[in-house]
């Protein structure tokens, strides 16, 4: 006996992402409704070999199913997730509306399984942002072992991260760069994105710190531990799906190297390729359409007592959103719900 599962949102990047993966580890499915909003009405999507027609949201009756993967964005989650959950249907929902919320888990389950159990509070998991939800996985096996107490991370974020608009003006500028009688302003982006970096991902803050920062800092309190100390500085670059991060971490007792390689190969959702040549590291376009977080250029920090640099590569569109979604409803269907 499988699920009655809803994707919501299942036109756009994640939402399609989250369906492919569905097939993919063989989810449990009974029934599978997808949903979009009424621009995109009857679009066709794939699920495994069936091809589907999308139902309008609006007017969506969630009761009798199971559980909802939102990928929605907060405005229109902050109107129907609360009708599904209400309807008794569990929302598993992507964007950064509910993080925060005490009240609702947020949830990478290599980290912090246990926090599934919490969802009966408002019927709603929180999915993390797609920066936090790599970096916890490299983090967590290695506070187990030695405790962290500050991390400082530079991402290097793709452009896939600000959805297919974002992956259009990467492509148009580029293009437009090789043909000087076409001009692509920015528009999705705050500067020109080809052949250029941009240290501003989401909203500037009070502190100077913008809302992409934020959200890592908190985050990774709420996953992980809330006395790990974060810093953080996010880059959107110009790299169509893949997110890589410079992640320093200072522990409070010393982690060798070869004992962090060890532990982290032995890590659930870790791939370690680490070897100190050429090449011997992964990078965005050797990442894409996998599972893994991938973990390079493991090193002690010789500035700190108990310091340790590595590099982290993940599938933004996988690990940093539909994957970890998928991989939370199969949590819930094997600790509360039990039915596939």
């Amino acid at each position: 006996m499988g699920y009655r599962v809803v994707i919501a949102g299942a036109t756009g990047n994640v939402g399609r992402e989250m369906l492919n993966i569905l097939a993919e580890r063989q989810f449990p499915v009974d029934e599978i409704a997808v949903l979009a909003s009424r621009r995109s009405l009857g679009t066709e999507v794939t699920f495994g070999e069936k091809t589907l027609k999308t139902q309008d949201l609006d007017t969506f009756d969630f009761t009798g199913w199971d559980m909802a993967l939102f990928a929605i964005g907060s405005e229109a989650t902050q109107k129907y997730a609360p009708l599904a959950a209400k309807a008794g249907c569990v929302v598993i929902d992507n964007s950064s509306l509910y993080r925060y919320d005490p009240e609702i888990p947020l949830i990478v389950p290599e980290v912090n399984p246990e926090a599934v159990h919490d969802y009966s509070k408002k019927n709603i998991i929180a999915n993390p942002n797609c920066s936090t939800a790599q970096m916890v996985v490299a983090l967590k096996p290695l506070h187990d072992r030695a405790k962290i107490k500050r991390v400082v991370v530079s991402t290097y974020q793709s452009v896939s991260g600000s959805g297919k608009d974002g992956m259009d003006e990467l492509w148009e500028q580029t293009k437009a760069v090789y043909n000087p009688t076409k001009d692509v302003p920015p528009n999705k982006f705050q500067k020109q994105i080809a052949f250029n970096v941009i240290p501003q991902i989401d909203v500037f803050m009070e502190d100077g710190s913008t809302k992409e920062e934020w959200k890592m800092v908190v985050e990774t309190k709420k996953i992980v531990d809330p006395s790990i100390k974060v810093t953080a500085t996010c880059v959107r670059v110009p790299v169509f799906v893949g997110h890589s991060e410079a992640i320093n971490i200072e522990f409070e007792e010393f982690l060798d190297e070869d004992e962090a390689r060890d532990i982290l190969r032995e890590a659930p959702g870790i791939m370690v390729i680490d070897k100190r040549e050429a090449g011997g590291y992964v990078t965005p376009v050797e990442c894409v359409g996998d599972y893994a977080t991938f973990i390079s250029r493991i090193r002690q920090d010789s500035t700190l007592d108990n310091g340790l640099n590595l590099w982290c590569v993940s599938d933004n569109l996988r690990k940093g959103a539909a994957l970890n979604a998928v991989q939370i409803a199969e949590l819930l269907g094997r600790e509360v719900l039990k039915k596939g």
